[in-house]
């Protein structure tokens, strides 16, 4: 059977940079060993497949793997995803189109935001489909450093310290001192694995980051380096950032009110992806967070399977 596929690069407006992204349109009817088989083959952070959805006034469920396996939320799958879709409906008229969709995923419904524009990137966002929160879980600071190759002295920042943190999909969070640190670490993925603990039954991903960036208007830097899930380092991480934003109304102190937070990611990698978190707080908690972000396609086929 020949199934259409597009892939989008994701959380960039610029054709080979951000995070690429693989969204098979017609997902029906294939194993989950076939869709895991598929993944592994295209070797791309995350490929979708998109279905049928359960509930008809949904626009669509997905299915979302990484070359090693299945997750239940990821956020550059979502905004990669809800553009694909938009643009496929989108018939050029009157200059631009704005909608709301919402996208069935394993861990529930996930509520986006398309805005297309003629001559621009696409944009989309999504409100997070849970809080993040952190997991209570013990942790080897000189083993962490170890696995990134610096100094116990270089981890945590003002009041950011290591943590794990979940909104759909677990990280270990490691604040680094610096750009420097963050920039210049040697990830060890067999260190990772001796040190780094489980949670949900999986091995918990590295998700280093520092305050600033090397765009003026970054307000953190990241890497994320993923050997659980099949990626050696990921240019953009969506649900990492999702994960985050529990961490930062944490260790920031964040008052009511609302506070747009630019992260910036996959800068090593010569991907630059730039990732918009919202956050919202009411009563001192947080009421409401969203990631966007804009993405662009670059290649439209078929697979023969």
């Amino acid at each position: 059977m020949a199934r259409h596929y597009s892939v989008y690069d994701v959380f960039t407006d610029r054709k080979l940079a951000g995070n690429p992204l693989a969204v098979i349109f017609d997902g029906e009817g294939l194993s989950d060993e076939a869709m895991q088989a598929i993944a592994r083959e295209l070797n791309l952070s995350e490929t979708v497949f998109v279905q049928t959805a359960a509930n008809p006034t949904h626009a669509a469920k997905l299915r979302i793997f990484t070359p090693g396996r299945e997750l239940p939320f990821a956020g550059h799958p979502t905004v990669g995803t809800a553009i694909a879709l938009a643009e496929r409906s989108y018939d050029g008229s009157n200059g631009g189109l704005d909608l709301v969709s919402v996208l069935e995923e394993n861990v529930g419904p996930v509520r986006c935001a398309v805005r297309i524009r003629d001559g621009e990137a696409s944009f989309a966002e999504f409100d997070l489909p849970r809080t993040s929160q952190q997991v209570q879980l013990p942790l080897d600071r000189q083993g962490l450093a170890d696995a990134l190759s610096v100094k116990v002295s270089d981890i945590g920042f003002e009041n950011h310290v290591p943590a794990v943190w979940s909104a759909g999909v677990p990280f270990l969070l490691l604040p680094l001192h610096n750009l420097a640190a963050v920039e210049t670490l040697e990830f060890d993925p067999q260190l990772w694995e001796r040190t780094a603990p489980f949670s949900n039954g999986a091995l918990a991903s590295a998700y280093v980051y520092c305050r600033g960036g090397v765009h003026h208007a970054a307000k953190f830097h990241a890497r994320m380096f993923g050997s659980g899930m099949g990626i050696s380092e990921d240019p953009a991480t969506g649900s990492a950032v999702a994960a985050l934003s529990g961490a930062i109304h944490l260790f920031d102190g964040l008052p009511d009110g609302h506070h747009p937070v630019l992260i910036e990611q996959g800068v090593e990698m010569g991907r630059p992806s730039f990732i918009h978190l919202h956050i919202d707080v009411k009563d001192g908690e947080i009421s409401r967070a969203r990631i966007g972000g804009q993405a662009v396609r670059i290649a439209t086929g078929m697979l023969d399977l």
